[in-house]
């Protein structure tokens, strides 16, 4: 009986031994299994913010077959309008004072807006430059009250659970400044709202796959560009990132599995009691640094 107490503790402690040996092997079988099956990324491509299809896109990106651009561009002349030095400082000073008067508007109008001013302001913004010119956008305009109101009911579902559980209280405490929260009246009021995709890949007429490089940046750039001219035809939006919305809001709205919702904007005219937080802008010393 002594000696089997004596052993014991040498026993427990080979079996840990052996125990520790079989999962380290078991482990590295599973990661060389992974890495084996893991599809091999693109270079030069984004890091997309993960939904519910990017498991099955990569299952696809493994079979299907992805096709180079075409090189036969040509290349013709350009010529530049060039202003003055007294009329371009003229102009870069009247459009920042246009632009410094954009503010983030919650509170919209129902009054109709010219649809052809939604098209121009759109077509401004697929002037954006992009990653080798696969313009990566879709910008979905919404103006049925039936899908302006279910949208509005997917965002605040998820908006609900995102300031009570997501968010978690650092971030919820910075927005009570800014008295919102997960009540989006303005998407059944605003006259359009404009939700921009981001196509992560493309489609080529011969139904191969062609990439879409830097699509993220490429259309965020398109964005900053559609609300400079929203600001420039006298309307005003909000820019609304709908957190764990974007797979719902692209089934309600019928689009591909290769585009992922970027950005929401409902735009129109600002209510005629709306209010905006007193904020200030950082002044220009802080913004920039010469070298």
């Amino acid at each position: 009986m002594a000696l089997f107490s004596s052993l014991t503790p040498v026993l427990v402690a080979i079996i840990c031994v052996l125990i520790g040996v079989i999962l380290k092997k078991t482990n590295a079988e599973k990661e060389k299994h992974e890495t084996k099956s893991k599809p091999l990324s693109r270079p030069w491509v984004d890091e997309d913010l993960k939904d519910g299809t990017d498991h099955h896109l990569e299952e696809e990106e493994a079979d299907e077959e992805w096709q180079g651009l075409d090189e036969k561009v040509a290349h013709v002349p350009f010529f530049a309008e060039r202003y003055p030095e007294d009329e371009m400082i003229k102009r870069s000073k009247m459009f920042y004072e246009l632009l410094n008067k954009r503010r983030s508007v919650r509170f919209l109008s129902d009054e109709p807006v010219p649809r052809e001013v939604i098209d121009n302001v759109i077509r401004t913004a697929g002037t954006s430059p992009s990653g080798a010119h696969t313009e990566p956008w879709t910008f979905v305009v919404v103006q049925d009250p039936y899908l302006k109101h279910k949208i509005r009911e997917i965002v605040e579902e998820e908006e609900e659970i995102n300031y009570k559980k997501r968010m978690g209280d650092r971030w919820v405490n910075d927005l009570k400044r800014l008295r919102t929260n997960w009540i989006k009246e303005y998407l059944d009021t605003a006259p359009y709202l404009i939700l921009i995709f981001k196509q992560v890949y493309g489609r080529l007429p011969n139904g191969k796959k062609k990439t879409h490089y830097y699509n993220e940046i490429s259309v965020s750039i398109a964005c900053g560009i559609l609300l400079a001219a929203l600001q420039n035809a006298g309307l005003y939006t909000v820019t609304s990132t709908p957190l764990n919305c974007g797979p719902q809001l692209r089934v309600l709205l019928q689009r591909p599995a290769n585009e992922k919702l970027l950005l929401l904007l409902p735009v129109g005219y600002p209510k005629k009691d709306a209010t905006v937080p007193a904020l200030t802008r950082k002044p220009l010393e802080d913004i920039m640094v010469v070298m």
